[in-house]
């Protein structure tokens, strides 16, 4: 009886090391650099490139504008809007997250990219992950990829924005739809 306590115990504290190490875990963000190595080229569907050419990619160069810069002194923003943080939160990817959540790869010249709409990559970057996330032997919530959803996009497409102008979820996901072939999900 004292072993089966015992190995119960030992099972039990086992558990509950697990468990506090899987909420320690912090996804981290990797930047688009690391979502190019498999999401370029024509046989993936030209995923990096349809976003390198979006205006999501330019989100942190336009901040540059004369525009941006005559926009933001209208709405009080104090000296350059590049370094604002009340413009750099919707126009670069993971401003908001904690210094440890952001790899060295990740740059603010990347403005707004694939890890804004699908989560800090650090997990499910990598090629087996990938597959069996496609395959659906694992679950990309796990690893921090999520599914953009319309509330993903609200927290900078809202009335809040100084340019806002009416987002339809339904036309807008359209424009930047850039799904993966399913000849190439699973290679």
């Amino acid at each position: 009886m004292k072993k089966l306590i015992s190995f119960l115990l030992i099972i039990a504290i086992l558990s509950l090391m697990a468990l506090s190490f899987a909420q320690e875990t912090k996804f981290q963000y990797v930047g688009a650099s690391k979502c190019k190595m498999c999401h370029k080229g024509e046989k993936k569907g030209n995923v990096f490139e349809k976003w390198e050419a979006s205006k999501h990619a330019q989100a942190f160069a336009t901040l540059a504008k004369v525009e941006s810069i005559t926009i933001a002194k209208e709405k009080g923003v104090k000296g350059d809007p590049s370094q604002a943080p009340e413009c750099l939160v919707c126009h670069v990817t993971g401003y908001s997250a904690a210094a440890d959540q952001k790899a060295e790869t990740l740059t603010l010249e990347e403005g707004v990219s694939c890890e804004a709409c699908h989560g800090p990559g650090s997990e499910y970057k990598g090629l087996k992950v990938m597959k069996d996330i496609y395959a659906g032997t694992a679950k990309g919530a796990d690893y921090g990829l999520i599914e953009p959803n319309e509330k993903v996009c609200l927290t900078c497409h809202n009335p809040k924005s100084p340019t806002y102008k009416e987002f339809k979820f339904d036309v807008m996901s359209k424009e930047i739809a850039h799904p993966v072939p399913k000849s190439t999900s699973a290679q």
